[in-house]
């Protein structure tokens, strides 16, 4: 699977996933809020909790994979104007010099 793919996978899943952990975590102070057994909402909690941090993973390796993708192209991006810049004075070596007449010296 190639890095974009990855990123373009794991940026919403790992919101999505974010945003829901949210949700279940309201839900729990919710039912500690109208008296629950405390093993339901402290059950609850843990799961957002774990739902909220697998979501910040699964966005921070997305980010890791956008950023690489954007140092990839920059890379490509120098290296082309560098190879550009060697092939110029490569070339000019290889063409005969033309000789140019002074600018105090006249005919």
């Amino acid at each position: 699977m190639s890095t974009r793919t990855k990123w373009m996978i794991l940026a919403p899943f790992g919101l999505l996933l974010f945003s829901f952990g949210l949700t279940v975590l309201s839900e729990a102070a919710h039912q500690r809020r109208i008296g629950e057994p405390t093993q339901v909402w402290v059950l609850l909690g843990l799961y957002s909790l774990i739902l909220i941090n697998g979501g910040l993973v699964l966005f921070g390796e997305a980010l890791r994979f956008r950023i690489l993708l954007d140092v990839r192209r920059e890379t490509r991006r120098s290296m082309r104007q560098l190879l550009r810049k060697v092939n110029s004075k490569t070339v000019r070596k290889l063409l005969p010099e033309k000789k140019t007449k002074s600018p105090t010296k006249r005919d």
